[in-house]
C-alpha cells in the first residue's frame, strides 16, 4: 500500500501511520499549493492524506482509493473536485471537538462578563466601573444552550456546557437518531446523545432559537444548510441571544446578522468564519462592540496532527481489512 501525505510529519506520527500498516510505503512532505500535491501525488498512491485537493486529482493520481481529509468539513471537495467521483472521502470530523467545544465556552464567557468591552477599555486606558457596564455582567449557569447541528463539536460543547450548568438542547437532520457514529477520543462528547433535554429538527430552527440565550452553529456546509439561519430566524431569537459561529460562514446570512446586530435584536455575536475569508476590510463586523471576531482559528492547536494521525491510523487499519471507514463522506447529504 502507497501512501502519501501532503502534510510534513513528525517521527511519531509517521510510526502510527507505518504501525497501522505494516510493510506501507509512505512519503510525505509539506505543499502548500494544490501544484505542490499534483506534483507529490504524480506517480500514483493508494491513500492520500491531505488537506487540499487538486481538481485533476482523479486522473493526476494513478490508483487512488481513498482520500483522508485533516478538515472537518468536506465542502471543498465535493463541490469540486471531488464532485462526481465513485472514490472514497472521510473527514478529520472529532479531532477538533476539544479546541473548538472549549472556544465556544470562552466566546460564550467572555461576552457574559463582558470581558470584550473591558479588553475595549484597556486599550484606551479606561477604568470601567459604571453601573450600566456591571449590570450587563450575567452567569451562563441556569442558561439555555441551544446547539444547531450535534456533531463532534456539538457534543463537546454540549458536555462542558452541561458542567457549567446550562441547560442543553439541539438540533440536527434526524432527531429521532441520537447516538453519534464517528470518530471521537475516549470520554469526550455525548455519543449517546443523552445530555440534550430536547433535539429538534431541521424544520423546528425557530423554536429552538425562541428558547436559547446562547447559541452555537456547529453545522457543516450542503446545500440544505446554505443560509441556514437568516432574517426570520434572527427575528425568532431573544433580544439578549448570544450567537457563536465555528460551521461554515455560508450557513448564516451575514447581512441579515449584521442587521440584527445593529439594532440590537440579538444581544451579540462570537464569529470565526465568515461567508468570505479573509473578512473584507469594509465589513461593519469589524467595529461592532458586541462582535468577538477571529480570523478562522478556532480548531487550531499544538496537537492537531497528533489526533488527526490516531483518527487515520484507525481508519488505515478498518482499510486494510476492509472495514467500515469512520467519518466516511456521504456526497448526497454532503458530509
Amino acid at each position: 500500500m502507497k501512501i502519501i501525505s501532503t502534510v510534513a510529519l513528525q517521527p511519531a506520527q509517521r510510526s502510527a501511520i507505518l504501525n497501522a500498516v505494516p510493510g506501507a510505503d509512505l512519503a510525505d512532505r509539506q505543499c502548500r499549493t494544490a501544484e505542490e500535491v499534483s506534483e507529490l501525488v504524480g506517480s500514483g498512491c493508494d491513500v492520500m492524506l491531505t488537506f487540499r485537493v487538486p481538481n485533476d486529482i482523479a486522473t493526476r493520481a494513478r490508483g487512488l482509493k481513498w482520500i483522508q481529509l485533516l478538515s472537518a468539513g468536506a465542502d471543498h471537495v465535493l463541490g469540486g473536485p471531488l464532485k462526481s467521483t465513485p472514490m472514497a472521502i472521510t473527514t478529520a470530523s472529532g479531532i477538533h471537538a476539544t479546541p473548538i467545544a472549549e472556544y465556544t465556552l470562552a466566546s460564550m464567557l467572555a461576552y457574559a462578563h463582558r470581558i470584550h468591552l473591558a479588553i475595549r477599555a484597556q486599550v484606551r486606558r479606561e477604568w470601567m466601573r459604571s453601573g450600566a457596564f456591571m449590570a450587563g455582567v450575567d452567569d451562563i449557569r441556569g442558561q439555555t444552550l441551544g446547539i444547531i447541528g450535534y456533531g463532534s463539536i456539538g457534543r463537546e460543547t454540549a458536555r462542558l456546557a452541561a458542567a457549567f450548568g446550562m441547560k442543553v438542547i439541539a438540533l440536527k437532520r434526524n432527531p429521532a437518531d441520537r447516538a453519534d457514529p464517528g470518530w471521537s477520543p475516549a470520554g469526550l462528547g455525548d455519543p449517546e446523545g443523552k445530555i440534550p433535554s430536547r433535539i429538534f429538527g431541521a424544520d423546528e430552527r425557530e423554536a429552538i432559537l425562541r428558547e436559547s440565550d446562547y447559541i452555537s452553529v456547529t453545522l457543516p456546509l450542503t446545500d440544505h444548510t446554505r443560509k441556514f439561519i437568516g432574517e426570520r430566524e434572527f427575528a425568532a431569537m431573544k433580544p439578549g441571544a448570544y450567537l457563536v459561529n465555528i460551521g461554515r460562514g455560508e450557513v448564516i446570512d451575514e447581512r441579515a446578522m449584521a442587521a440584527a446586530l445593529t439594532a440590537a435584536k440579538i444581544g451579540g455575536a462570537g464569529l470565526d468564519v465568515f461567508e468570505h475569508e479573509p473578512l473584507e476590510a469594509s465589513s461593519p463586523l469589524w467595529d461592532m462592540e458586541n462582535v468577538i471576531l477571529t480570523p478562522h482559528i478556532s480548531g487550531a492547536n499544538r496537537g492537531y496532527m497528533d489526533k488527526a494521525c490516531e483518527l487515520f491510523a484507525e481508519n488505515l487499519k478498518r482499510f486494510a481489512a476492509n472495514r467500515p471507514l469512520l467519518n466516511l463522506v456521504d456526497p448526497v447529504l454532503g458530509y
